[in-house]
């Protein structure tokens, strides 16, 4: 095993005792799984493929690629049957960074791997151990979840460009933000992908300035094969755009095939796609934006496109062009379908006008310009689509680059061409299809397989380009985007942000343009690409349960309606403040968490207001969506769990009273037991620390006080009222089965957790059901995390037989989880609680990307319990289920029980729905 030492693994096992026993097991684990890896990649035969020295991370071999196991280790639990393995060093199963270099743009896409820090799981082991999870991945070398970028620079400034992939190292295969500025071996074979005319005029700059050599790959293959990867890998990449107003539009990966993809750069090029690898261009016209760009420069002197496009903004093309109202008298020309603003002649105007060319606004002349051009590519793409029987019209390029009036007046050829019978569609990553085809050829690059619903977009600040306005340069660690943050400037609802100052060692820019026409003030991004970070999350899979995962919608909430959208925003500014003071406390309220907290608020301020002024900016927004954004801004800014000290107590106050609680239920007749069940659940429901209203609560008496009430208050008839539906399935006789295993989605930690759910859950298990209690995997407000579980668990079994026997039989008590793993299996005979992550840190849950656990645990489940606002609610109120599905919460938010359920604040829900069939 060439580059390998046993120091070095020692180093990284953090084992320091050459001798010790546990050391040397972990050693020859390692040493054993990387013969295996070699001996695979040299076919079985023959002496084993030589491994590349530690540096050569970007090192392309002529035949296969080879493993570069050089620092390999065991990613998580050495114990694990079939373990990850981490290969530090090795770039050939996901490479690192493509360019497409064009003559106006650069377009990067670089790949980083997850930082995440594994932790000793025995309950992961437990789990695994029994439902047979996989990693994820259905082949037969290690694929790393990661993350890809996309960021973009002027040609004209190609120098910025080489030096950000310098400062972060990536032609070198990347190195960690905190190492930047770090000296890395030099390799002097390495080779990265590009495509676009630049990739050959720039080649010996690259070599230059970065000694690199550049693969060449050809446009149209890239432009093709990174169309076919959006479409089929993000939900909600293709859009269409009329009248100002977008709309999202789902594409069966199934369908996709045949459709016209209509690139516009320089000039035009439409592609007949048929197929991975099977297309042909078909047309194209000169006219594209090379020509919107040429002519508006020497008509209205303007510096850069940008600058051209932020004009037609103002711009009233009715000065210039001369329309068919003109020509009739103001009247349409309806016996052919001709409406009095139809654009008859452009710059028409212009002939008849006694004008020289500085008589005519700037803005007018560029949007005259910018509707003559896209009008006529309109127009000539949906008769090409006619001529081949296409159904779909695909337009990408950077001509479009999110911009309003463009889209519109391409959407509105094609619509009046077609009379209605198509329409124009437009994808959010346009400008990077080249760029992402050129990632795409690498070999083992990892993406052919991966799934729609393993690919998660999150828009971070302070990424290169992210997020349309909310961008900024390249930060290298979290003081450094803090200080950037600071620097944010808000006046009213509006948020901008100063040009960066330069971090010492790089040019700060990464695709955050200094303005060169608004002195020192930045000029707001008229593109709007709305381009986020792309994480890639190998286990994660769709919830088997579901009965239509195609129709199969998680929010409740249309926040398209503008109303919508306001009143939500307002409650989630208004809870700002009691969260930001929650999560500086959770971290000792240092002067640290303090700047941390301040620059949290400011970020996710900036969030709200960029989605206000365009509210599918970052995609199709739901309310999950934005409970999501803020959970992940909490992350970004290092507040783990803003509410760890108050889950806590209330958990310890809650498991005081379950032991009296339990005798209490044990003394009622079946019947009387199971609405009281429902009862208490319902009523735990109410500590929510998401919700104003009951925060309100907590300030009128304690815990067990604040449940008691809500105990008494339980009335019947609830709201929506299934119960005794429910009831007849658990207890109605007639030769009716228990379930045979029943997922628990849990919700608040305290009594909600506690007194609520695993009372439930007690009783399904008495019943003979095995119960899968199913939480987050990361914190979000009071929710619990499976994390916390087994402890809580752990302790309730202290006094109750039923579920001490369960937990051990399902693994959550820490002796069973020793002998699950070691492969014995239980001695008891009790039917098992388990406990399993839902793969998501949000207060909802979007059943088309759960962990591979849930997915595992749920192939044998035949009831689900969604319990709470967020997962019952606010989504998953309309979701059906192959199963029976049972939906618990009690609404605690009053537009919330007006909207849904037509009543009001803390209103309860008890809605059961059997199995779909």
């Amino acid at each position: 095993m060439a580059g390998l030492t046993e120091d070095h693994l020692h180093h990284l096992l953090g084992t320091n005792d050459i001798n010790d026993d546990a050391s040397k097991n972990k050693v020859d684990h390692i040493v054993g799984i990387k013969d295996t890896l070699v001996e695979k990649e040299a076919g079985g035969a023959g002496d084993k493929e030589m491994v590349p020295v530690a540096g050569s991370s970007i090192h392309r071999s002529t035949s296969r690629p080879q493993l570069d196991l050089s620092g390999a280790a065991i990613q998580g639990n050495f114990e694990e049957r079939d373990p990850t393995i981490l290969l530090p060093n090795q770039s050939d199963d996901i490479s690192h960074l493509a360019l497409d270099i064009g003559g106006s743009l650069i377009k990067l896409i670089y790949f980083s791997r997850h930082e995440d820090r594994f932790v000793n799981d025995r309950r992961k082991r437990s789990v695994k151990g029994r439902f047979g999870v996989s990693n994820g991945t259905r082949r037969s070398y290690p694929i790393l979840g990661g993350r890809l970028h996309f960021v973009k620079f002027e040609t004209s400034k190609i120098n910025e460009c080489l030096d950000f992939i310098n400062s972060k190292q990536l032609h070198r295969g990347g190195v960690d933000s905190s190492c930047w500025h770090a000296e890395v071996p030099k390799n002097e074979n390495a080779v990265i992908k590009a495509t676009g005319g630049g990739a050959h005029k720039f080649a010996d700059l690259f070599k230059e300035r970065l000694g690199i050599s550049i693969d060449k790959e050809d446009e149209m293959d890239c432009l093709v094969a990174g169309a076919n990867f959006l479409l089929k890998a993000i939900r909600h990449e293709a859009f269409t755009h009329m009248d100002g107003h977008k709309e999202f539009v789902q594409i069966d990966h199934n369908d996709l095939f045949p459709y016209l993809l209509v690139n516009i750069g320089s000039g035009v090029s439409m592609i007949k796609v048929d197929g991975d690898g099977k297309f042909q261009r078909v047309s194209g016209t000169n006219v594209g934006g090379g020509t919107y760009w040429g002519l508006g420069r020497l008509l209205t002197k303007c510096k850069s496109f940008d600058e051209l496009l932020e004009l037609s903004q103002r711009g009233d093309n009715r000065t210039i062009d001369m329309l068919v109202g003109d020509i009739y008298g103001g009247m349409d020309y309806s016996k052919i379908g001709l409406s009095a603003s139809t654009i008859a002649s452009s710059f028409g105007k212009a002939i008849s006008e006694n004008k020289d060319i500085e008589d005519y606004r700037p803005e007018d002349i560029s949007l005259s310009l910018l509707r003559m051009i896209s009008y006529n590519i309109g127009q000539i793409a949906y008769l090409n689509a006619l001529r081949f029987g296409l159904k779909r019209i695909f337009f990408g390029g950077f001509f479009i680059r999110g911009h309003a009036y463009t889209m519109d007046t391409i959407s509105f050829a094609v619509q009046f061409w077609s009379k209605g019978q198509a329409q124009a569609m437009f994808l959010r990553h346009e400008g990077f299809l080249g760029a992402l085809g050129a990632f795409m050829s690498y070999e083992k690059h990892g993406l052919d397989d991966l799934m729609v619903h393993q690919l998660v977009e999150r828009f971070p600040m302070g990424a290169p380009y992210t997020g349309g306005k909310i961008h900024g340069p390249p930060l290298g660690d979290l003081n450094e985007k803090i200080s950037w943050m600071e620097k944010f400037v808000q006046k009213g609802t509006e948020i901008t942000a100063p040009v960066p100052m330069a971090p010492p060692g790089t040019t700060g820019l990464g695709g955050f343009e200094v303005p060169s026409s608004r002195g020192n003030t930045l000029r707001s991004d008229a593109s709007n690409l709305n381009v986020g970070v792309l994480h890639l999350v190998p286990t994660l899979e769709v919830f088997p349960l579901l009965a239509d995962p195609k129709t199969y919608e998680p929010n409740t909430i249309d926040l398209s309606d503008p109303g919508e959208l306001e009143y939500w925003f307002t409650v989630l500014s208004g809870h700002l403040p009691d969260l930001v003071d929650k999560a500086v406390a959770s971290e000792g309220g240092t002067d640290d968490a303090k700047r941390r907290g301040d620059a949290f608020a400011r970020a996710f301020s900036a969030h709200l207001a960029r989605l206000m002024e365009e509210p599918a900016a970052y995609g199709k927004l739901g309310l999950a969506n934005l409970l999501e954004l803020r959970e992940e801004c909490l992350r970004e800014f290092q507040f783990v769990d803003a509410y760890r000290s108050i889950k806590q107590r209330e958990n310890e106050a809650s498991l005081a009273v379950l032991p009296d609680l339990l005798l209490e239920l044990d003394s009622m007749s079946e019947e009387t037991r199971l609405l009281t069940l429902i009862e208490g659940v319902l009523a735990a429901n109410i500590f929510d620390w998401g919700s104003s209203a009951c925060v309100d609560l907590y300030h009128q008496g304690t815990i067990i006080e604040i449940y008691r009430m809500s105990r008494k208050k339980m009335q019947r008839p609830w709201r929506v009222d299934d119960f005794d539906a429910f009831k007849e399935r658990m207890i109605g006789g007639c030769g009716k089965k228990p379930h045979k295993r029943a997922l628990l989605f849990v919700d608040n930690s305290g009594a909600d957790i506690v007194l609520g759910m695993l009372p439930l859950a007690r009783e399904l298990l008495r019943r003979g059901t095995e119960v899968v209690l199913v939480a987050n995997s990361l914190p979000a407000l009071n929710d619990v995390t499976a994390m916390e579980l087994p402890e809580i668990v752990a302790e309730a079994a202290k006094h109750c037989d039923i579920l001490r026997g369960a937990a051990e039989a399902g693994g959550l008590l820490v002796d069973a989880m020793i002998n699950i793993q070691d492969g014995s299996k239980e001695n008891s005979s009790a039917v098992p609680l388990m406990a399993v992550e839902n793969g998501c840190g949000s207060p909802c849950i979007d059943l088309r990307q759960v962990s591979s656990e849930l997915a595992a645990a749920a192939k044998d489940a035949d009831l689900v319990i969604l319990e709470g606002m967020g997962r019952s609610l606010h989504t998953n109120f309309n979701a059906q289920f192959k199963c029976d599905a049972l939906k618990l919460a009690m609404v605690k938010n009053q537009r919330l029980a007006e909207k849904l359920i037509k009543g009001n604040i803390y209103d309860c829900v008890c809605r059961y729905e059997p199995a779909t069939r």
